[in-house]
């Protein structure tokens, strides 16, 4: 192999080359330590990229017409490879690193929003409830299209993150695009530490409390999860020893612009309502395959149970759903969900100065069935989570508009309690809401 390229190069090609050495295959029955096997099952094709990489850095370094600086010129060529992925693989360099180590899942210095990326647009999927995004009247669907006005077209999640966090009480300037009324405007936001409250009812009683019974008259249960955070599972075990004190005897469990959390809140509370059987399972092309599975011991009263879910599930939330749904323990009512349903593990690099966050494996509903919406999948395949036969309830953007407006109205008024909407009015103001409790009141009525 001819070396034509300058000393820091040919390093970077012999690196390279070793690497993919180390990593060949070596024939089974063979001797491994004979070089000629090894050689014989290198990839040639990945050999010769690998030398068009380092020809292609060695031309830019000697040639180009200003100096360019060597660890920035590599780190572009890393996000090069990783702009080719899913939008939850980054490259984390390493003035970032801290940052992203000290990311904590409930408590946090931000505006309260969870983002995620769709067409090279940056969405919101989810307001966090009484954050300073959600006071600002930001909600799931719009588009962020500049922060601080600098477009967000092709950021990465990671990056856009980094971009809306800061120190508390300065602010961030953004670019919100509402769907819903098809208007753009300049939304500034100061940034507070959130406290993320993950368990909620439909409306507080007048000590604060939440108020988890929807329907008094037929004991039916209602509960919020805004996010799966570490204490999700206890507190929504909580609320739900509460309803049974008070006689609950149906419940519904609201995952809308629910956009995920931690795998294990989510397993936990998978595993309060099965007593057996698969919760989910990972697997990827070069990771081995792990099942989380029920058990009966701590398993709640077998109730009748809707699920309520949107486009902006996603996530956790789409791992609880699938998995009521495919034991049939619960109905699922609404709209498909987002489809994110892939695994991601960080793989230090440099020794540990900087690293790679890479999606390795894709989450697995009990039925097999996959969760993730990969890039090119259409909405014939299939993927995430749809509602049950007979259960698909759409909302108009009109309608959507409207109960944003009426929730938001009710998770802020903590001094005067609201009775709930009659069933005539919640079906124009929340039909999703309304359908599934006329599904559960007739369930209740035939048992």
């Amino acid at each position: 192999m001819p070396w034509k390229y300058s000393g820091i190069y040919t390093f970077v090609l012999l690196l390279l080359v070793s690497h993919t050495l180390a990593a060949a295959e070596v024939t089974q029955g063979d001797d491994p330590t004979d070089p000629d096997n090894i050689y014989a099952n290198v990839d040639e094709e990945y050999v010769e990229l690998i030398q068009l990489f380092a020809d292609t850095l060695d031309q830019v370094d000697r040639n180009y017409v200003k100096d360019v600086d060597r660890r920035e010129l590599m780190e572009a060529a890393i996000r090069g490879v990783i702009s080719k992925l899913d939008p939850y693989s980054n490259y984390i360099a390493p003035q970032d690193l801290e940052q992203f180590k000290t990311g904590v899942e409930s408590e946090f210095g931000g505006i309260g929003i969870q983002v995620s990326t769709r067409d090279g647009n940056l969405v919101v999927t989810s307001p966090l409830i009484d954050t300073p995004a959600y006071k600002a009247g930001i909600i799931a669907g719009d588009r962020i299209t500049h922060i601080e006005g600098e477009k967000t077209q092709g950021l990465s999640i990671d990056d856009a993150i980094k971009k809306l966090k800061g120190p508390v009480g300065t602010t961030v300037t953004m670019t919100v695009y509402h769907p819903s009324t098809f208007s753009s405007e300049e939304v500034t936001v100061q940034r507070e530490i959130v406290q993320i409250e993950t368990v909620l009812g439909d409306e507080r009683l007048e000590g604060g409390d939440w108020d988890y019974m929807l329907d008094h008259a037929n004991k039916i249960g209602y509960v919020r999860i805004s996010a799966f955070s570490r204490h999700t599972a206890d507190d929504l075990h909580q609320a739900i020893t509460r309803l049974l004190d008070d006689g609950m005897k149906a419940l519904i469990l609201d995952l809308r612009s629910n956009p995920g959390g931690l795998l294990t809140s989510a397993v936990e509370i998978c595993d309060m309502f099965i007593d057996e059987g698969k919760i989910v399972s990972t697997e990827g092309r070069n990771s081995p395959k792990r099942v989380w599975t029920a058990e009966k011991e701590g398993t709640l009263p077998d109730f009748p149970m809707v699920v309520l879910i949107d486009h902006y599930s996603a996530s956790a939330s789409e791992i609880l759903s699938a998995c009521l749904q495919d034991h049939q323990r619960a109905t699922i009512v609404g709209e498909r969900s987002w489809g994110k349903g892939s695994v991601q593990n960080i793989i230090e690099l440099e020794e540990g100065k900087s690293a790679l966050k890479l999606t390795t494996a894709g989450y697995q509903r009990p039925s097999g069935e996959k969760i993730h919406r990969f890039e090119g999948d259409t909405e014939k395949d299939k993927w995430g989570v749809s509602p049950d036969d007979g259960m698909d309830v759409s909302m108009s953007r009109e309608q959507k508009v409207a109960y944003l407006s009426y929730r938001r109205r009710r998770d802020q008024d903590t001094i005067i309690p609201h009775p709930p909407a009659p069933q005539e009015e919640l079906s124009e103001i929340d039909p999703v809401l309304s359908k599934g409790l006329e599904h559960l009141k007739a369930e209740l009525s035939s048992s």
